[in-house]
């Protein structure tokens, strides 16, 4: 495993750290390819129910480094096309792995880190934390679903005077906002999103990723459609042995313990 990204296997549910805290973790190519083999691992884990997702240091992520390979040189300017399918990878996968994810932003988030964060389930932060569209700062546009995130969450004027600003807000607005599900004092910041994921580990896993697939086409489809979604959804919930330990435990007034995956 790369040293650009810290994972342990806790009961149930693995912890990711992006661990370059010198350089507020900064994205370069190494972390981000660790992160997508950490996800993978993860799915595969049959054992591990949940995410959790932060960063090492003073900050969660401060997007691209800036590196030679993305400066203009001698031989034309670099493709950060390429640059940005791979950060596009990592949002795909936080979306579509079929386990809950939580962040727990213990500081800045700008640029891609910002967006890393916004396509996780359930996002925590710290009230000390900031999230910036820094783009705009260095002549780019917003990518890693910044304005697919912003628009659907905030709205479209807030999206836009964001990434044309490129001014910070605080982790109290971004709650107030809808951008984050929370705001955390710093110090509780961890022990909460750690519990918040061990719950999570204990939920019935696959009726959680089938409620991730209904809300990644909510924004686009029509009632109509998204009715036939949830009712095929409900139909293969119904036949879980989840829904069965659920259905008994409460005719028998006590707590689920749901097994997750199937």
């Amino acid at each position: 495993m790369s040293e650009t990204l810290s994972v342990e296997r806790r009961d149930g549910w693995h912890k990711l750290t992006l661990n370059r805290p010198d350089k507020l973790n900064a994205a370069n190519e190494e972390m981000l390819r660790a992160l997508l083999a950490a996800l993978d691992a993860a799915e595969t884990d049959r054992v591990c129910r949940a995410v959790l997702l932060t960063g090492a240091g003073r900050g969660f992520c401060a997007g691209q480094e800036l590196g030679p390979a993305m400066m203009p040189g001698p031989d034309g300017p670099p493709d950060l096309g390429a640059a940005a399918d791979l950060h596009h990878a990592v949002v795909r996968k936080l979306r579509s792995v079929p386990l809950p994810v939580v962040c727990a932003v213990n500081g800045v988030a700008a640029g891609a880190g910002a967006s890393h964060a916004l396509a996780c389930d359930i996002v925590l932060a710290a009230r000390s934390a900031k999230f910036t569209m820094a783009f705009v700062k260095i002549g780019l546009v917003p990518d890693s679903g910044a304005s697919h995130f912003l628009t659907q969450r905030i709205g479209e004027a807030r999206a836009r005077a964001m990434a044309m600003l490129g001014e910070a807000i605080d982790a109290t607005r971004a709650e107030a906002w809808g951008l984050i599900w929370k705001v955390v004092d710093d110090d509780a910041l961890m022990p909460e999103a750690e519990s918040l994921t061990a719950t999570l580990a204990k939920a019935p896993t696959e009726a959680l990723a089938r409620m991730k697939r209904l809300f990644a086409v909510a924004g686009s489809n029509g009632l109509d459609a998204q009715l036939d979604l949830e009712r095929d959804a409900q139909a293969a919930a119904g036949r879980s042995a989840d829904y069965a330990e659920g259905v008994r435990a409460f005719r028998e007034k006590r707590s689920p313990v749901f097994q997750g995956r199937e």
